[in-house]
Order: C-alpha cells, then structure tokens, then sequence
C-alpha cells in the first residue's frame, strides 16, 4: 500500500512516521520550501489527545524527545486585569508526563515540527504545490493520481489531505464543506527571554497560562515556553541529527478580539512585523508597564496577524480512497486549544486503521470508514465545542475558563 499527504504540517508529518514505522509505503508533500518558510504561530497547548496520537505514530526515541523539549508543566490558569489585577485563579496539579493520556503541557510548535520531521527527510517533498487529484468514479477502492503545480504527478492507494484550513483536497472532495470566518481576529508576537526580562517578567507567568481583560473588544493571552531541556541538549540525547539552533525561551503573546478592536484587514495584512508590532503597542498603551514591555521587546520578524476560520460541520460521506485530517476538515477557533491536540489524534487515528489494512486485518475502505466515522464525531465536537468558547466573546476570560474547566473539572468564578 502507498499512501500519499499533502501538508507536511503537524498532523500530516505525524501520520508519515506512523506509516513508515508500521512499514507502509508513504510520501508527503508540502508546498512551502521548508518548516520555517512562514509564520505559524508559536506556543501549543499539547494535552492527552495530541500526546497519545505522537505516542503512537513516533519511534521511542523520538516521543521521548518530545516529552524532553516540552514547556515546563503548568500549575495554574491565571485571569487578571490589564493592570495586573488578579480576577480568577485556578492551581493544579502537575500532570503525569510519564502516562500519555494524562500529559498536559506546552511546546513550541517549530521545535515540534521539527522532531516530527526527524527521519523523514527523504519522503518529505518540500516546495510542491497539490493542484487536484483524478480518481475512478465506478471503482471508490481504487487508486488516485495527484497532480502538481510544477508538472509532476503520483499515484498512491490512499491520499490524504492535511493541508490545513485552506485545504485544496478538501475543495475537490467535499465542495460543500464550508470554511468560515468568524470575525475574531489575532495579533500574535513572541518576545525572547533575556534575563532582564525574566527579572520583570509577571509572577504569573511563571506557574502557568494567563489571559489579560483588556477591554470588552481586546484582551491578552500570554504563555511561557521554559524547556525542561534545552532541544540541542536533548537531541544529543536522543536524536544527533535534530536541529534546533535558535531554540530559546521565550514569552507568547496574543491580542485576540472581533475585527472592530483592531485597524482594517486591508491595513493589517499589508503591515510588515515592525509595523504590527507598533499597532500593538498602540493598543496596550494604557496598560501594565510589564505588559507593554513585552509588546516592546517582541522581535518584529515574529509578530503577525491572521483572521480565525471555521468549519461547518459536515458528514458523514461515501467512503473512497481520500480523506481528510486536522484542519483540512474541522478548522476550529484557539479558544479551547484543541486543533493541533485533534489534528495529532487524526494522525494516531488514521496511521492504526492503514496500519490494520497492510497487515490484512481488514478492507481499505472499511478502514477509511472506521476512521473518518470516529473523527467526523470528535473533531466536530471540538468544533463544537470551541465555538461555544468564542461565542463568549472569544477573548481571554473565554478562553481561560474553559481551559479551568477542562483541566480541573470545576466550575470558576
């Protein structure tokens, strides 16, 4: 069985390793030129789904990478004023990395990435933009043909489209799944922690995740990548070729809100990163010294903008030799963590049912079946789930009491 994927992102690369470990024949191509050839946000929230998934899918050594290269555990979701008013706190205890559904931490999604790549050089196929595919309408178990905008063309059993929200598989396949915006938008900065910084840096910060109330149209979230390790020191450990030059602590930052918080789409998205960087000091000038010096100190070349889409639910359809994983399917808004946390169970997912098929345990298209069965219920249930969260006003206080309500089971004030 060959199985081709188009979108080298989390899920996509984490289902390649999967099949390669279980022997399956399987290629991935990417349209961008390389991990880094575009901003993609920074810090994930990683939690049970996600690290069940990599368990599955990554050889040993490189899960253990994984759990080495991870944030230091949170102990606390924090809410505060912009002015660094506590309003809500919720502590808890420190999650079991040693039990892959009790994980619950944060990466940074480039060092992630990067581990998810490791071994797959050579089936990776970087710079190679999917235009459609020709499949056999009379024969829905037979084989498809990709094609390229360069020319190029690949038949495989299966084709799996993991190329995110804008998904050009998912275009051909299911037209009518409809991908719409939901009128929030992001300012994303990340800001390097120099030891000055650190020396100012909020308490909060420390224990945990925390959101900003900076209005009702604008607030804050803010994170803390520390590394238990630091990823070149544990790629020696664990896997030499690893690359993670650059790789240092550093603080997320996220002013979230409806478009009317922020200038027009047009001037936003025509800024570069030091013009963005000046709107969102702009926007945080009232605020916190601490706080405005994050703003201050971000690196231009990482702060950027982006509108937050969502899928429709859709489903269930007929059965073929497509599918679908992760955003390509079931696009959801930040405000529950969850999209790279299903994107990484898809990859878990659909790697054991193939896994099933190559080793004659059952049909490919039952396998499909059984796969897109399951991830149509999850993955639009968080779809679900974290437009709820936004329809709260899709700020900070949303997206921390959720996060509350998922990690300790209780209500918050």
């Amino acid at each position: 069985m060959r199985v081709a994927v188009v979108g080298a992102g989390l899920g996509g690369l984490c289902l390649a390793q999967g099949l390669r470990r279980a022997g399956i024949d399987v290629v991935v191509y990417e349209r961008d030129f390389g991990l880094d050839a575009r901003q993609q946000g920074y810090r994930l929230h990683i939690d049970g789904r996600a690290a069940q998934g990599l368990q599955a899918c990554l050889p040993p050594e490189l899960y253990d990478l994984f759990l080495a290269t991870a944030s230091s555990p949170s102990r606390q979701v924090t809410v505060v004023t912009k002015q660094l008013k506590p309003l809500h706190r919720v502590e808890f205890p420190e999650p079991d990395m040693s039990v892959p559904a009790r994980v619950n931490t944060s990466v940074d999604r480039f060092v992630l990435r990067t581990i998810l790549l490791a071994g797959l050089e050579d089936l990776v196929r970087f710079g190679k933009t999917f235009v459609r595919y020709e499949q056999d309408d009379k024969d829905p178990a037979g084989g498809v043909r990709a094609f390229f905008e360069d020319g190029t063309q690949d038949v495989a059993d299966v084709l799996v489209g993991a190329d995110g929200v804008g998904s050009r598989v998912r275009g051909q396949y299911l037209p009518l799944a409809r991908v719409r915006d939901t009128g929030d938008r992001v300012l994303y900065g990340k800001t390097p922690l120099s030891d000055e910084r650190a020396a100012r840096l909020p308490g909060m910060l420390w224990d945990g995740f925390a959101a900003v109330v900076g209005s009702r149209k604008l607030g804050m979230a803010l994170g803390l990548v520390r590394f238990q390790e630091r990823p070149a020191d544990a790629a020696a450990r664990l896997w030499p070729a690893a690359d993670f030059e650059g790789a240092d602590s550093y603080v997320m930052w996220a002013l979230s809100g409806k478009g009317s918080a922020f200038p027009a789409d047009g001037r936003m998205r025509a800024l570069d990163g030091s013009g963005l960087r000046a709107i969102a000091e702009d926007l945080v000038s009232g605020w916190h010294p601490h706080l405005r010096q994050l703003v201050v100190g971000a690196a231009p070349e990482e702060t950027f903008f982006v509108g937050i889409r969502t899928s429709d639910p859709v489903g269930p359809w007929p059965t073929t030799t497509v599918t679908l994983l992760g955003d390509a399917i079931h696009a959801m808004p930040p405000s529950r963590g969850s999209g790279a946390n299903i994107a990484l169970k898809d990859a878990g997912r659909l790697c054991a049912e193939l896994t099933r098929v190559a080793e004659g345990g059952q049909e490919l298209l039952e396998g499909i079946g059984r796969y897109e069965s399951d991830m149509i219920d999850y993955g639009f249930t968080a779809v679900r789930d974290s437009l709820a969260v936004a329809r709260q006003g899709g700020g900070p206080v949303a997206t921390a009491a959720s996060l509350l309500s998922r990690l300790t089971g209780r209500r918050t004030a």
